[in-house]
């Protein structure tokens, strides 16, 4: 994404606002990867085993939780642009429609679950991992329907430019399955030793905690409460959804392109044996905890981006909340790819003694480090593209770029040429590269069609959120 630089002060202001915005984001996504580093560490330390179970159970598991999550993030653009335009009184409505939505998500994916547990043996995993990652998805299912309810409400806190609760929930959930998953899976205390299937419950009920005390701090805040969120009971509206669906189903859609090409990766590298499934759940886990980063950045960006659109600040004002983005993906991109190439062995030391494992998996984070500046722009622009509400034709170049390019490219180099994982990153790598281009692109194409600003804005917030005091803790009534 390339653009006039804005003037200095007005950008250097949005990129501070972006940037606290972000902050709670990107911490928030840091402890949902730390979740999934946890997972790894637990599996790792029962066995090899159970580590290969836990990739394969987990890449099942996130395929297709992304189309419900990706479809709901619908909601901070659409609540960003009502509070922008001063319509705050409709957000409320709105998010009872969100929640239906997300119910039918959760009772949905709860059902897809169910049966691809069964399903596993058929797609061609080796029969070693089969069992255990079985196990773990029967017991993570459970959680789904709380996770769906949890990201409507994550949703419209973070529309509203309160990022905290993200980010506070986000850790809580840490402290959570960090004893849970340790318990379960090793069968300390008396408990059983499930393995895998442990860290599957553990997952689970770690989703209702969230779910529930988030839920809880929406109902007693002050900062949500002239919004009447669960103040009456609104039927399902047939428009109100479909409008969600309009804006969210191909965000849904584009989020499991992307994430689908690295799940497919984990599966097809997963029928090559336990070593190089093992490698590959190290390596795409440690890429994963990266890419938290521009991703929290870019919802920011969706946020500010939906906030200039809905506040009437044209052109200029979409593109100065971008290109604030963007600046703080660069910057966020290089201390990342610096730390992949230089610690690579000691990142990877943290998680097996095997060294068979150990050797591939810190060669694999070599190709992490190369793909970190097109994964942060295509992403950030992804991001900015939401703000505007443009999600029709990102779906599509999505398709292209992560399955035309990446996915052909990784299956032809890493099975069709016998290259092996080594293959598979290529694919990614190339993937993720078509992608920041024709994002990027389509993003300055939408921007240049937009109007100049209707009237003089006043200046973004210094802290990214309202003016009302902070709330969070203790909660208050």
């Amino acid at each position: 994404m390339s653009s006039p630089v804005p003037p200095v002060p007005r950008f250097r202001q949005e990129v501070r606002t972006t940037a606290v915005l972000a902050a709670p984001l990107v911490v928030g996504h840091v402890a949902t990867g730390l979740i999934g580093l946890v997972d790894s560490v637990i599996a790792g330390r029962h066995g090899t085993s159970t580590l290969a179970a836990v990739s394969v159970g987990t890449a099942m598991f996130w395929l297709p939780i992304m189309i419900p999550m990706g479809t709901l993030m619908a909601l901070p653009p659409s609540v960003s642009q009502l509070q922008g335009a001063g319509r705050r009184h409709e957000i409320g409505p709105l998010f009872r429609q969100a929640l239906w939505l997300a119910a039918a998500l959760g009772l949905g994916l709860f059902a897809f679950l169910s049966v691809a547990a069964q399903s596993l043996a058929q797609l061609g995993i080796d029969a070693g991992i089969v069992p255990g990652a079985a196990a773990f998805l029967q017991g993570i299912r459970w959680g789904v329907p709380a996770l769906t309810a949890y990201y409507c409400m994550r949703y419209l806190s973070d529309g509203l430019h309160w990022t905290l609760p993200t980010m506070v929930f986000g850790f809580g959930g840490l402290l959570l399955l960090v004893p849970l998953g340790a318990i379960l899976t090793f069968g300390l205390f008396g408990a059983p030793e499930l393995g895998a299937g442990g860290l599957g419950l553990a997952s689970a009920a770690m989703m209702w905690a969230q779910a529930l005390a988030f839920a809880l701090y929406l109902a007693r805040s002050r900062r949500f409460a002239d919004l009447g969120l669960f103040a009456r009971f609104d039927p399902p509206r047939r428009a109100e959804i479909a409008g969600l669906l309009k804006v969210g189903l191909p965000i849904g859609i584009t989020v499991a392109m992307e994430g689908g090409l690295f799940v497919v990766t984990a599966l097809l590298i997963g029928g090559l044996g336990e070593v190089p499934a093992a490698a590959h759940q190290i390596a795409i886990n440690v890429a994963a905890l990266c890419f938290m980063v521009p991703f929290g950045v870019a919802e920011a960006t969706t946020v500010r981006v939906g906030h200039a659109l809905g506040g009437g600040l044209g052109r200029e004002g979409v593109r100065r909340a971008a290109m604030a983005g963007l600046a703080l993906v660069l910057v966020s991109q290089s201390a990342t790819a610096l730390a992949l190439f230089a610690g690579n062995l000691h990142i990877v030391g943290l998680y097996t003694a095997d060294a068979a494992v150990a050797t591939l998996a810190a060669a694999l984070l070599l190709y992490a480090a190369v793909f970190q500046f097109p994964d942060g722009i295509q992403v950030l622009s992804a991001g900015a593209l939401r703000g505007l509400k443009d999600t029709r034709v990102p779906m599509f170049l999505a398709a292209f770029a992560y399955w035309g390019v990446g996915m052909a490219l990784g299956a032809g180099l890493g099975l069709g040429l016998g290259w092996g994982p080594r293959g598979m990153w290529m694919g990614l790598i190339a993937g993720l590269a078509v992608a920041a281009v024709l994002m990027a692109t389509r993003f300055l194409r939408t921007l240049s069609r937009l109007p100049p600003a209707a009237a003089p804005g006043p200046p973004a917030p210094a802290d990214g959120v309202q003016d009302d005091p902070p709330d969070f803790w203790p909660m208050k009534p």
